[in-house]
């Protein structure tokens, strides 16, 4: 039964296990495929874009257009009022004409007064033709605008469709070398090709550490000093996959030490395809002061691929001391009222710690619209002696995790026997 460990680790089977280089041959295949994949979703959406500012440019143009219309619709209405007014001035003009014929007629008071009524009369009608003309004239040439808009809205229009489907046809092309590329790696790792290079060149480190390595360590019964021990330290340790095989060959377990997410070579998005946690039957997500999106996106994925998680906090002895530090407490003295005070506060500490733990747990996993999940609160070294058959004075949820491991174990293993 095969697992990974690694802040999140796991075990494998006993039987043919996946080596680095396959996963890692399937890994790179799969990368490449998402990003192809990306490439023409983004091509995709930059071409649903492109498309949509063509189709707005298009409206635009439109309306442009409608504009145009409307004004060359004003020009036409506001030239058939200019000809009325100036059919209206040349019946002013005539009935002035004939004003100043009658003034002839009259008296010479009478005829100077018709006189200037008719030139007024004159003078308004001319008004009236200039005011129509200019208006005739701005009509045009608003009109004249608006087509030329709307033309050269058509024109970016079309510019931006050559453009979408240009890259939508660099799109394509990217996606078929992807998908070319993936059925090779694919082949090569069916016909037993190891990839060429080294996939964890450098020795980059993580930022932080959980003890995952103590915490395996653990698991197999064994201190860090004892032979065939994972490397423990301060600082991330574990630089690439490695494969332990469980102390007790009694056991069906073998465990992976995955190296932590967070590292140039780990980013959280990415980190559990690239360290194949798909290929194992179940997964410990180990985590110490922080329960990380890293955590999140693992749990999420493992559901997905219907792989058995195990939530689990580990130092809890630590953590308990700490906060038995914040109430008050005092290392110093050994006198019997600091014995019974000590008792009395580690009592206290470890409720709130057990507590903060699972309500902090259970929040997480509701903000990411995952269901609740037990977490198992464990010491190593509580661990380590239950796994040494000794009976260790505390426990927590140590005894809790082993049974669940080993009963998740054998139910796997003979649920694959009667496949």
């Amino acid at each position: 039964m095969g697992g990974s460990i690694s802040r999140w680790f796991g075990f494998g089977p006993e039987g043919h296990n996946p080596t680095v280089h396959e996963i890692e041959g399937r890994q790179r295949a799969e990368q490449a495929q998402r990003e192809a994949e990306r490439a023409a979703q983004d091509a995709q959406n930059l071409l649903a874009s492109i498309r949509q500012e063509a189709e707005l440019d298009r409206e635009r143009a439109r309306a442009r257009q409608a504009e145009a219309d409307a004004a060359a619709a004003r020009a036409e209405v506001e030239t058939e009022r200019m000809k009325a007014q100036m059919i209206e001035a040349a019946m002013a003009a005539k009935r002035a004409e004939e004003l100043a014929q009658a003034a002839s007629k009259a008296s010479q008071e009478e005829a100077a007064m018709f006189a200037r009524e008719a030139e007024e009369e004159r003078q308004r009608s001319r008004k009236i033709q200039e005011d129509a003309e200019r208006a005739m004239t701005a009509a045009r040439e608003e009109a004249e605008q608006a087509q030329k808009v709307a033309d050269e809205q058509r024109a970016a229009a079309e510019a931006g469709k050559a453009q979408a489907e240009e890259i939508a046809r660099a799109a394509a092309e990217e996606a078929r070398k992807a998908n070319e590329a993936k059925a090779e790696a694919e082949r090569r790792l069916k016909e037993g090709i190891q990839p060429g290079r080294d996939p964890y060149p450098g020795g980059a480190r993580c930022r932080q550490t959980t003890g995952k390595s103590s915490l395996v360590n653990a698991f197999r019964g064994l201190r860090s000093r004892d032979a065939g021990a994972a490397a423990v330290g301060v600082t991330e340790t574990t630089l690439s996959t490695t494969r332990y095989a469980d102390a007790n060959s009694d056991n069906p377990y073998i465990w992976y030490d995955i190296p932590g997410a967070g590292t140039i070579k780990c980013r959280d998005w990415q980190y559990f395809n690239e360290q194949g946690l798909y290929v194992f039957d179940c997964i410990v997500v180990l985590f110490d002061n922080r329960f990380t999106m890293t955590d999140i996106a693992i749990l999420t994925n493992a559901r997905r691929f219907k792989i058995p998680t195990y939530i689990v906090r580990s130092k809890a002895d630590q953590h308990i001391r700490n906060v038995m530090m914040d109430m008050g407490y005092d290392s110093e003295g050994d006198d019997e009222e600091d014995i019974e005070r000590r008792n009395q506060l580690h009592k206290a500490a470890r409720k709130q710690f057990i507590e903060r733990t699972r309500k902090s747990v259970k929040s997480n996993l509701e903000d990411a619209n995952l269901p609740d999940q037990r977490v198992y609160i464990v010491s190593n070294v509580t661990l380590l002696s239950l796994v040494l058959n000794k009976v260790p004075k505390k426990t927590i949820d140590e005894v809790d995790l082993l049974n669940d491991l080993v009963n998740e174990a054998h139910t796997r293993r003979a649920r694959r026997a009667v496949q």
